[in-house]
């Protein structure tokens, strides 16, 4: 197939509701930054078995970043500071325009410098490889809200934030899992790089690369870049994007679907940088911009808009206006 630059697509549907082979790629946005797949010996809520390395490493991280901020206040030069802000942005980027909006959504197509891109700014943020993010994600979309999604809401906003890192994962979430096709992603030979040299790679641009770029360039000490550039950035960056799993489902209006639990939350939309049009998002998961306000308020879809002004993005999808207007009248709840 030949790539038509700066080309948006619309799905012209017969109703507001997604083909079904749409909806079956709709994958999860599980960020697993530990292995995590032995699955409970028992269902239920009360079997829940913790996973103690999992509790000590975040543990260590939540509490370091605490000290970090101090060396905010205190020692670290400005631009270090400024540094790690960029280094937030890049990595989200990773994830919104990357793991979330390409590989797992196939909202919009991308040529392989971009891709590239991509998947470098997704080893900065450290949040699983992109295959096992997306493979997630999917499922996800496929099960939310019941036990074989890996980051119910419905257990809580605590379990739905980090708790679901915290323990093993339930065997529905692997069970059903099994039964989501994830052979498209694969299939990008970057992905396969990506995930064979995955660990290498991380400790090089999560760790290593954000760690002397200060110090080389503007005589930082490795002390404050690698607390301020690596540990308060990394944990700040994950505590933003576990906040579309758990406060996206839970607080906010739902002026798209009201019978299904993501929210539209503005304060999950700022940080992170337009993911938290959680309620359109969900009612239509192959919109590029996932939200009906397009650009505004979401530094990802400008992204990929002036990634597609340059012709390394194409084919966005969107939904008609007249289907969302249409859905809004007939499932929202008039916010």
């Amino acid at each position: 197939m030949q790539e038509n630059t700066n080309s948006r697509s619309q799905l012209r549907l017969a109703s507001d509701q997604s083909p079904e082979t749409v909806m079956e790629r709709n994958i999860p946005d599980t960020a697993t930054v530990m292995e995590n797949n032995i699955p409970e010996k028992k269902k239920g809520f009360s079997k829940l078995r913790i996973v103690w390395r999992n509790v000590y490493i975040f543990a260590f991280l939540h509490t370091a970043s605490l000290y970090a901020i101090y060396l905010v206040f205190t020692s670290a030069l400005l631009k270090t500071v400024m540094f790690a802000f960029l280094l937030y942005i890049i990595s989200g980027l990773g994830i919104t325009a990357g793991v979330h909006r390409l590989w797992s959504h196939r909202s919009y197509k991308a040529k392989w410098p971009l891709r590239l891109l991509l998947a470098f700014f997704n080893l900065i943020a450290f949040q699983n490889d992109i295959y096992e993010w997306s493979r997630d994600h999917r499922v996800h979309h496929k099960f939310s809200e019941t036990e074989a999604d890996p980051h119910n809401a419905k257990r809580g906003f605590f379990f739905s934030h980090i708790g679901w890192l915290l323990v093993r994962k339930h065997p529905d979430v692997i069970e059903k899992g099994k039964t989501v096709d994830c052979t498209d992603i694969l299939a990008d030979p970057i992905v396969r790089y990506q995930r064979k040299y995955y660990t290498p790679l991380i400790g090089l641009c999560c760790f290593v690369m954000p760690t002397v770029v200060p110090v080389w360039f503007w005589n930082e000490t490795y002390w404050n870049a690698f607390y301020v550039a690596v540990i308060l950035r990394y944990c700040w960056t994950l505590n933003v994007t576990w906040l579309v799993n758990s406060a996206a489902h839970i607080w906010g209006n739902r002026p798209y679907d009201r019978y299904i639990n993501p929210r539209e939350n503005k304060c999950v939309i700022i940080s992170t940088m337009g993911e938290g049009f959680h309620n359109y998002h969900h009612t239509f998961p192959w919109d590029y911009a996932t939200s009906e306000l397009g650009f505004r308020w979401t530094v990802t879809t400008m992204f990929i808009d002036f990634m597609a002004f340059l012709g390394l993005a194409y084919d966005l999808k969107t939904v008609p206006l007249e289907v969302i207007k249409k859905r809004k009248e007939r499932t929202g709840d008039g916010s």
